[in-house]
């Protein structure tokens, strides 16, 4: 089978105010080489606040729009969530779904998840569905047990077709911001576990995240089950990411 096709997905977390994440849009625009696109999409996950700003920035390029959450409900009485429809009225194509911090925030079950990534398929949108163990369950090794036992509540009753058109994410919790990966082929096995897991997984596309960077992209990104980053701290700089995009590309171009 041939290598799948890379996804760089940039999650800024809550930083960037409307104002400023259209300056780093142009920065991340003038940053990647216009050659990448044609084998890596690229996607751009700022704050709900940020959404118009950076779709109205994103015009005439490459550059998909992505949201860091969605509700699970379409419409109705729940205060501060944002629904899948609202968020296409931005050209909004993806959302992250069940990030480690939402899920220890907001308190987040797998069912609630599981009915977020429904919401997500119902209306067009691609949920990049992240799972992940703490420090001591990677400590404990039950990093492969916790993470495939997640990854089925998320796509439970999910027929595998529609498993395909979704984007996982392995994101170690003990990782994320610390500054220390997991090694690429520690990072590739519990991938492959994931795909294992979920009939139709093996087709869709698995990112790695938690403390990518440019310094070790590469290594991460050389491994064949590993199909791109969700990408936090290193997004925030046009130059970082845009590295971490080449090194996708690079990747492809090896392969």
């Amino acid at each position: 089978m041939s290598r799948r096709r890379p996804l760089i997905a940039g999650n800024w977390k809550m930083h960037q105010t409307a104002a400023s994440a259209a300056v780093l849009v142009a920065q991340i625009r003038a940053a990647i080489a216009p050659e990448s696109y044609a084998d890596v999409d690229v996607v751009l996950c700022p704050p709900y606040t940020a959404l118009s700003a950076v779709a109205q920035a994103l015009t005439g390029s490459e550059l998909s729009l992505g949201a860091q959450d969605v509700s699970a409900h379409e419409w109705g009485a729940y205060t501060a969530q944002i629904s899948a429809p609202m968020l296409l009225e931005f050209g909004t194509r993806y959302a992250i779904v069940g990030h480690s911090e939402c899920r220890g925030y907001a308190r987040l079950g797998d069912d609630e998840i599981n009915a977020k990534v429904r919401a997500c398929l119902q209306h067009g949108l691609t949920p990049i569905v992240a799972v992940g163990e703490t420090h001591a369950e990677h400590a404990a090794g039950q990093t492969i047990e916790r993470v495939t036992s997640q990854i089925r509540a998320a796509f439970a009753g999910i027929e595998s077709a529609a498993v395909e058109g979704c984007v996982a994410a392995y994101e170690p919790i003990w990782a994320i911001g610390s500054g220390t990966s997991d090694t690429p082929e520690e990072a590739a096995a519990v991938i492959a576990a994931m795909r294992a897991a979920v009939p139709g997984l093996a087709r869709a596309r698995c990112l790695y995240g938690g403390s990518m960077k440019p310094e070790n992209a590469a290594a991460l990104l050389a491994q064949p089950e590993i199909d791109g980053g969700l990408i936090g701290g290193a997004s925030l700089s046009a130059q970082s990411f845009a590295q971490i995009v080449e090194h996708a590309r690079k990747a492809v171009a090896a392969s």
